[in-house]
């Protein structure tokens, strides 16, 4: 990699008025998640200058009134003139869409960017922005507003430190939503930058308040530390973190696996640190070869019993995995590279996974067999469970199991207009049944407490009732056989009361739903229920607050003669009150369930609901503080 980078490294394809026009084209959203897009952008600049050697730090700074700043300390934007535009390379980068030396590849061999057009789409969607640019020995500086230099390149002198730092305002006029950044969100996505790139120094600090928030991250262990972090809930199988790594072609590879007791499967993928939420070709590659080596594992050393064999689900079950390919020109599917469609990598993740998880088996004959027994447990396990999932079929949902009792389901049959409140208990389930609008809502009420299924496997999940039921109801089977083309309601609904015990549920079936059927929240169809905390009256004037900040402004509008009920359930709601507030489309407030971030989502469930105490104890703890109101 040339430690050279200037103008002539800069190639330039158009300019940059389509961005303000259609900003959702280059960010996504003009909501949060685009906001908080412009600081990915910014960073992915200073991960590339990490990625190619060039710098070893990256700082980002929440300042007050909504600014971001993120310094590096690589080799400083090129600020000598750029032989097409005659202006400094830094304000043609800055100013010019598709201007960048991600185009050209002795500046960066492998990119995680927008291929150059991050910056400058940064520019043209804030108020301000403001570059200081550290290079050979010289300090300059340079300023924009609404995407346009309004200085020239500044030269202030010597300097003794190298990098670039760049602040930037979002444009409110285009951030109409928002332009406040969640902490946690961008603290989540550095820490996962530290991970995935080992020895580099992520800081993050948040300047807004008095009370001051910093973390520093830097992981010389990288995706294998990564590993270690994910399990830290969980009781592991074996305690080393099986690391492989390799390089073919300029593609290198990195694995980091365990095993833990539990049951689900948690198989990350990255391409230059992108999360490919689809997987994509190097996954295939990686699970085709894990099933393939404990195969031939099992059945050369005589673990096996005649006949017995490993089916992929079976080698995956209980693992944690990262798998990180850094590639110089990855190819994806569709626009937002959540799948890798490049073919060679399959191959390469193959060779190098093979080589690499023979040799370790080999070596540790003793965590070699905890793995395979574990996968032959999962195998026995999966044969009695398609047993029990033959009583999930149906031809109807009134068949078999009493199940006509408990489904009120609705007329239509497009599963489009159709959707379907989960309810606990019977009595909330009665308004339910009497309160909704029969032509497209069903309703499902659940009796007692669903089955932890992050401590069981499936054959036993198969046996409990309240989880068979919605699975028929559903439509779309389980394991194997799950079908999500064939749910038959586009909204499934969960609503429990407003108390610890519905909170307790609600977990419980959000733990369901992402652990065995979770493309039903990918594809949008889950949602969360806002039932009212508070009903205020005055006469015959009725207004319902669903916040303890809403009773507030309640009880000053109604005065000092109003009544006041705290609702400890549906079950006090009589049937207009619970459509009126919860049911009616044209009224109630749904919070639709997303995998904006699987990981951190695999992380939280596998915590509050796994059987190590240490790290949920930490967690309520650290998040005590942030509780207004609790049911006891």
């Amino acid at each position: 990699m040339s430690q050279h980078y200037d103008s002539s490294n800069i190639q330039i394809l158009e300019g940059l008025e389509a961005v303000k026009k259609r900003p959702g084209m280059y960010i996504g959203t003009t909501g949060p998640r685009g906001l908080h897009h412009l600081v990915w952008e910014i960073v992915d600049n200073s991960i590339d200058e990490a990625m190619v050697g060039m710098a070893t730090m990256i700082k980002v700074d929440l300042l007050p009134e909504d600014v971001v700043r993120v310094e590096d300390d690589g080799r400083g934007i090129p600020v000598d003139l750029h032989p097409k535009t005659g202006k400094p390379a830094v304000e043609t980068i800055l100013t010019t869409l598709h201007a960048g030396g991600k185009f050209d590849n002795d500046s960066y061999k492998v990119s995680g960017g927008l291929h150059g057009v991050g910056a400058s789409v940064v520019n043209a969607l804030s108020e301000w922005m403001e570059v200081e640019i550290h290079k050979e020995g010289q300090k300059y500086s340079q300023r924009y507003e609404y995407g346009f230099a309004v200085t020239g390149l500044i030269e202030h002198g010597p300097t003794d430190r190298r990098g670039t730092i760049t602040t930037f305002k979002a444009d409110k006029n285009i951030f109409k939503e928002t332009t406040r950044y969640d902490y946690e969100i961008l603290r989540s996505r550095f820490q996962q930058l530290a991970f995935l790139n080992r020895g580099i120094h992520v800081k993050i600090n948040d300047l807004r308040s008095k009370e001051e928030t910093h973390k520093d991250y830097m992981y010389e262990g990288g995706i294998k530390e990564y590993v270690q972090f994910l399990n830290r809930s969980s009781e592991v199988l074996h305690q080393e973190v099986i690391f492989i790594e390799g390089e073919i072609d300029d593609i290198v590879i990195e694995v980091a696996m365990q095993y833990n007791n539990a049951y689900s499967q948690n198989i990350f993928s990255f391409t230059n640190n992108i999360n490919n939420i689809e997987g994509g070709t190097h996954e295939e590659g990686f699970r085709m070869t894990l099933t393939r080596v404990l195969n031939n594992y099992g059945k050369n050393t005589n673990i096996f019993k005649k006949d017995e064999s490993l089916v992929g689900e079976d080698t995956r079950e209980g693992l944690t995995c990262i798998l990180s390919v850094k590639h110089p020109d990855p190819q994806f599917e569709g626009q937002t590279k959540s799948k890798l469609g490049s073919s060679e990598v399959r191959k390469i993740v193959s060779t190098i996974l093979g080589e690499g998880l023979e040799r370790y088996l080999l070596e540790n004959p003793n965590d070699a067999r905890i793995i395979i027994e574990k996968a032959l447990m999962a195998s026995r396990a999966r044969l009695a469970a398609k047993k029990a999932r033959e009583a999930t079929r149906r031809k109807s949902p009134l068949d078999g199991l009493g199940f006509a009792s408990k489904l009120a389901d609705c007329r239509s049959k497009d599963p489009k207009k159709s959707e379907i409140y989960i309810v606990e208990g019977d009595s909330a389930g009665g308004s339910a049944k009497q309160g909704r609008e029969s032509e497209f809502q069903a309703i499902l009420p659940l009796r007692g407490k669903v089955l932890n299924v992050e401590k069981s496997r499936l054959d036993k999940i198969l046996g409990n009732k309240e989880i068979l039921s919605m699975i028929q109801a559903f439509g779309t089977g389980i394991g194997d056989e799950f079908n999500v083309e064939t749910a038959r309601y586009h909204k499934i609904i969960i609503m429990t009361d407003a108390d610890v015990d519905g909170a307790h549920i609600r977990t419980l079936l959000l733990t369901f739903l992402f652990r065995h059927l979770k493309p039903l929240i990918e594809k949008g169809y889950v949602y969360i229920a806002q039932p009212p905390l508070y009903k205020v009256q005055q006469g015959k004037k009725i207004e319902y607050a669903f916040t303890d900040e809403g009773l507030e402004e309640l009880l000053k509008d109604f005065g000092p003669r109003s009544s006041m009920q705290r609702y400890k359930g549906l079950g006090e709601m009589n049937p207009e009150q619970l459509w009126e507030t919860t049911m009616d489309p044209e009224t109630r407030t749904l919070l639709q369930v997303t995998m904006e971030d699987a990981i951190e989502a695999n992380e939280v469930f596998g915590m509050l609901m796994g059987d190590e105490v240490a790290p949920r104890r930490e967690f309520i703890q650290e998040n005590a503080k942030y509780v207004q109101n609790l049911d006891v």
